[in-house]
């Protein structure tokens, strides 16, 4: 980095200058935007080194982490030369695809190896790992002046995201509370809210709609319109992923809740009651009449590309699989627009349920200290912010990187809708669903009765009664 270009970028991050003035500056010294980005990321790095902290406390030594194949997983691998300057450490890593990494995972912490010292996760697996003495509490970590740098900004991760990522592994225990631990630590995250077809609904006079009825209705009429397509996507695979995604979402905008806890701390099954069985009732029909004819084969993976290809006219689903399918490579690229979405006509906001992407430090680490500090700095402030403008790391988890200016500007100019999307539903995103070791078990039954009522094999009200037998059957036999 030449010395104009070090000024330009140090004026950039102090807020001196903005992006336009930048980006003009650094196109006069022959520097692409892209490398901009890169230019102000390095400059960024730099100054966390002056804070004071002793970065170079674990210079020379190596960790391994074990990865998903993931656009975040991406950004970490394209940053991670940043920190190996920061810190004088070294980062070894294995990167597996989705379907086979969650068995690389367990096969690596149920054995007990050191070989890997932290890993990717999703919130809902460290249910398992913690208890079972798997992953760490990074509480001890977090809250170490000695051992996390003075910019880390832990509040600055947002609420519901952060408390989604903690429990105390009682079950039913509220995640976040104050006696939660921190068995991982957010990268990213996904709401479940609306992306549809622009340039379908516009063709046909459709609005977006606002409501669960809203929603069936015009399911129904974007599914007329399209010539061998359908209305609306949503997942249906005999997979607890069915649940979690717009089902669940929209279920507790109705403050519906899938398990009650009782006074006696016992769980008991929440999804027969009256207000349960109506979301229910129209969920089923709005996949009989506007889902996809193989609905129940379809998972995040099919949803996407239908809405991709143009093959449905919305879904209900991540908001950053929407964000990737209004990409190239995808016949609806630039098409593609989002909104938030609330069920319940007479909700105050949307409460979408979230996926979280997160790293945990394995429990068999030989170099706790200094998997810390990658841990911090992956999760931090600088990298979230260069992820988020130079990369596809969306949603991020820091609201300081929500506020800034070139990102939001980035999703604006591209993804109509999105950061308003995000703004709304993001006070009312986290975790829905209750902790408790049978999460996997009962949400895929719940997903198998769902597909037995489209398929009309059982009546709605009869099916989720048996349903709720079954499940208070489990949780006895569990003595949960």
């Amino acid at each position: 980095m030449s010395k104009k270009e070090k000024q330009l970028a140090e004026a950039f991050i102090a807020g001196k200058i903005g992006r336009r003035e930048l980006i003009k500056g650094m196109t006069a010294l022959g520097v692409t935007t892209a490398t901009a980005g890169v230019l102000v990321n390095a400059a960024a790095t730099e100054a966390l080194a002056q804070n004071g902290f002793d970065w170079k406390k674990h210079n020379g030594t190596s960790i391994k982490l074990l990865l998903n194949k993931h656009p975040y997983t991406d950004a970490m691998i394209a940053n991670l030369e940043n920190f190996k300057a920061l810190t004088g450490m070294d980062v070894q890593y294995d990167v597996f695809p989705e379907d086979v990494y969650f068995d690389k995972v367990t096969a690596a912490l149920s054995s007990g190896s050191s070989e890997y010292d932290a890993f990717m996760t999703g919130a809902y697996m460290t249910w398992t790992y913690g208890p079972a003495g798997w992953c760490d509490d990074l509480n001890e970590f977090i809250h170490d002046a000695d051992k996390t740098n003075p910019d880390y900004n832990w509040e600055d991760v947002l609420e519901g995201v952060r408390k989604s990522c903690a429990w105390n592994g009682r079950p039913g225990g509220a995640l976040g509370s104050d006696d939660a631990k921190q068995w991982c630590i957010p990268l990213a995250y996904e709401q479940n809210n609306l992306t549809y077809n622009k340039r379908i609904f516009d063709a046909n006079g459709l609005a977006v709609p606002t409501n669960i009825d809203e929603l069936m209705g015009t399911a129904a009429a974007a599914g007329a319109a399209i010539d061998g397509g359908y209305g609306i996507g949503v997942r249906g695979s005999r997979s607890w992923a069915t649940i979690h995604p717009g089902f669940l979402s929209g279920y507790t905008n109705f403050g519906q809740v899938d398990l009650n806890v009782g006074a006696d701390g016992k769980l008991t099954a929440a999804m027969n009651t009256d207000v349960s069985k109506d979301f229910h009732s129209k969920w089923v029909k709005m996949i009989q009449d506007s889902g996809a004819p193989d609905w129940s084969t379809h998972t995040w993976y099919q949803v996407g590309t239908d809405v991709g290809s143009g093959k449905s006219a919305m879904m209900f689903d991540a908001d950053i699989l929407g964000y990737f399918m209004n990409g190239p490579g995808n016949a609806e690229a630039g098409n593609l627009a989002f909104s938030a979405f609330k069920a319940n006509p007479d909700a105050a906001a949307p409460t979408p349920n979230i996926w979280i992407w997160s790293m945990s430090m394995s429990s068999f680490s030989k170099q706790k200290d200094a998997t810390w500090y990658f841990l911090q700095w992956v999760t931090g402030p600088e990298h979230d912010l260069f992820g988020a403008r130079e990369m596809d790391l969306v949603n991020p988890a820091r609201s300081s990187v929500w506020a800034d200016e070139m990102f939001r500007n980035k999703l604006s100019n591209s993804y109509p809708g999105y950061v308003e999307m995000h703004d709304v539903s993001a006070p009312g995103a986290s975790i829905k669903f209750t902790a408790q070791p049978l999460f996997f078990d009962l949400t895929t039954e719940w997903a198998a009765t769902l597909q037995k009522m489209v398929a009309n094999e059982v009546p709605v009200d009869e099916g989720l009664d048996m349903l709720a037998e079954s499940v208070n059957k489990q949780l006895n036999e569990a003595g949960l």
